[in-house]
């Protein structure tokens, strides 16, 4: 059975031509295919919408969730990469309510779109960017560099890769998407811990923010 790449629904984002979003990471220690979805919007007076994990349709949301990973002392000496986990609960597609990411627990779902009523109402896209500072640092001053932190991307019942592009922080800014408009982008992220050097014991912590916008 073929997958229909578009699902029938409305979105009223809300106004504006900036819009930002933030997540939080954490490391502690004791001593990929990629899909996402495409959709269709009706035209509307200039607007953009953005939600990085728990969202609110139509609306603002002061919500930062937070990534995290604790490693035991064998972990951290075994160097392997190490699967994060989410506080988010957004398993949902705030566009139709379809369940875009069935495992919340380790996939923050980010939903983007852009919306004009014809070529002389803005821009023909939008442009999507992460940007992340050099380091997560503990109480102690001690550093991770924000690149040990990559993501993979999926999105449930969808064959298109890529719509917002996998990757690794880099301790500045990183485009992610460039949004057609009239259109809604979202999927779903799963970071990953590099732990590639055993760091001195600590909660290390960092912020990243996302950033849409159509100057």
């Amino acid at each position: 059975m073929n997958t229909p790449l578009h699902r029938t629904a409305a979105l009223h984002p809300s106004r504006g031509a900036w819009r930002a979003a933030a997540l939080a990471l954490v490391c502690l220690s004791q001593i990929t295919s990629a899909h996402a979805w495409t959709l269709s919007l009706a035209s509307a007076s200039r607007r953009v919408f953005l939600h990085v994990g728990n969202g609110t349709y139509d609306g603002n949301n002061g919500t930062v969730n937070t990534v995290s990973s604790t490693l035991t002392s064998a972990q951290l000496i075994g160097g392997n990469p190490q699967a994060m986990t989410t506080n988010s609960t957004q398993s949902r597609s705030l566009y139709d309510g379809y369940s875009t990411c069935p495992n919340p627990a380790s996939q923050i779902l980010i939903g983007a779109s852009y919306r004009r009523n014809n070529g002389r109402d803005g821009p023909a896209r939008a442009t999507l960017r992460v940007t992340s500072p050099a380091n997560l640092v503990n109480d102690n001053s001690d550093t991770i560099p924000f690149s040990q932190i990559s993501w993979s991307v999926s999105a449930s019942g969808s064959a298109q890769s890529n719509v917002i592009a996998a990757g690794a922080f880099n301790g500045g800014s990183l485009t992610l998407a460039s949004i057609r408009a009239n259109t809604y982008i979202e999927n779903c992220h799963s970071f990953v811990y590099a732990n590639e050097t055993v760091r001195a014991a600590g909660t290390y912590t960092g912020q990243v923010t996302y950033t849409l916008s159509s100057p």
